[in-house]
């Protein structure tokens, strides 16, 4: 089975501290990166821009919105979906994502989501 995966953080957190410092604790998570790849589980791993855009159908047409739509004090960072058996399996795979693994993450609110999906691929519904 498939799980989505979105990496949260509070921006405010981060946006509070010097670029030397936020370049320091990126720098930690290259190692945890490579645990996280050798699992063989992860299918895609993906960094998110702030930029956002959001589509929503009103009276009829397509309206174009900025972004975030939805109003949390934290947003989306990276998005991954990994393979694994079972919830406790995707738990045990994320766990190993820099996300969770760096500890000066925490400081900015560093968080992990979990969501099993059901996604179509060539027409057909895949699990």
């Amino acid at each position: 089975m498939k799980y989505l995966c979105l990496g949260y953080l509070d921006p405010a957190k981060m946006d509070s501290r010097p670029k030397t410092e936020i370049d320091s604790v990126m720098s930690e998570c290259q190692p945890h990166l490579e645990e996280f790849y050798k699992s063989g589980q992860v299918v895609i791993d993906a960094g998110l821009s702030m930029e956002t855009k959001c589509l929503r159908r009103v009276n009829g047409k397509v309206r174009v919105v900025d972004g975030p739509f939805i109003e949390t004090k934290e947003i989306i960072g990276s998005a991954f979906i990994i393979e694994a058996q079972d919830m406790e399996d995707a738990i045990r795979v994320a766990s190993l994502h820099p996300t969770t693994q760096v500890g000066a993450g925490e400081q900015f609110g560093w968080g992990i989501e979990i969501r099993p999906i059901q996604y179509f691929e060539n027409g057909e519904q895949g699990s």
